[in-house]
């Protein structure tokens, strides 16, 4: 696709804007798809087009460094988002609840280690629930992983609209999580991130550099490391005290000033229209 836009954008002497939805290449060689200290021709052919876009544009302002660091100029950054105005602000949890309910909805790939939300919930055990809500590559063996600790998981398929909704509101705290052995995820966030921070769940989050100075920024819930001990120690925490599940309205408020898709649509067209203009601009 990167290819053919660069081709059509010269064919027809038009601009051309490309959009890194993740951080390609750098994603591809953390997950060992590319291997050796030689450049692999997909990376190549990917910083040739880089190189030569009137704009390029990113989903997370680490990423945009990154790629300034590597000597592109035109780089601006358009973060994925949610519709604040289809999203209700929903009831805090109750303060007297006799089971903790964890929620994670989402991919279930290798990218996030899911495998450390089970542990964790094992470790819990059955004064709490998770669940799980999703398909990826490894549901299987976390089916099989949640099974052999006996953990209080219940795995469920896909849900949309309303569903979604009615999963949200019957959570205490929502998970958002990203492997940390992976560098580009230091540059990446969870697009659910917005979505949870919308509705005004607490989040656990499980992700490090931009992802967790969102949810800080946000007052949107807990940074927690990487670890089956140390996630079961929050939810312990979380549900001996159960006050500190209540929001206020900052995470919403985060949302709309900086992820709500008018305001990201509005953003995109005037880049696009800039470069239209400079395009139009008589040159000297």
């Amino acid at each position: 696709m990167l290819g053919a836009g660069y081709a059509l954008a010269r064919l027809r002497g038009l601009p051309l804007v490309v959009e890194m939805r993740d951080a390609w290449p750098d994603l591809a060689r953390d997950a060992r798809l590319v291997q050796g200290n030689v450049k692999s021709l997909a990376e190549r052919a990917v910083e040739f087009v880089q190189r030569r876009a009137d704009l390029v544009v990113t989903v997370t302002e680490g990423f945009a460094e990154t790629l300034r660091d590597r000597g592109l100029k035109n780089v601006a950054t358009i973060s994925n988002g949610v519709r604040l105005e289809t999203l209700p602000v929903l009831d805090a949890p109750p303060l007297e609840r006799p089971v903790f309910e964890a929620l994670y909805l989402g991919n279930h790939g290798k990218s996030q280690r899911l495998e450390i939300a089970i542990q964790a919930s094992a470790r819990v055990g059955q004064s709490m629930h998770l669940h799980m809500v999703g398909h990826g590559v490894q549901r299987p063996a976390l089916e099989k992983l949640a099974k052999e600790l006996n953990a209080p998981v219940t795995f469920h398929d896909s849900l949309h609209g309303q569903d979604v909704m009615d999963r949200y509101a019957s959570a205490d705290t929502c998970l958002v999580s990203l492997r940390d052995d992976w560098k580009s995820f230091e540059t990446t966030v969870p697009s659910k991130t917005y979505e949870v921070l919308a509705v005004g769940r607490h989040m656990t989050a499980i992700v490090k550099g931009e992802a967790a100075r969102i949810v800080a920024e946000a007052g949107a819930g807990d940074i927690v490391p990487s670890s089956p001990d140390a996630v079961a120690a929050l939810w312990r925490k979380l549900a001996a005290d159960r006050g500190q599940l209540i929001r206020n309205s900052d995470g919403r408020q985060w949302v709309k000033e900086n992820a709500d898709y008018p305001l990201l649509a509005s953003r995109y067209m005037e880049l696009i229209q800039g470069l239209l203009e400079a395009r139009r601009a008589p040159r000297t």
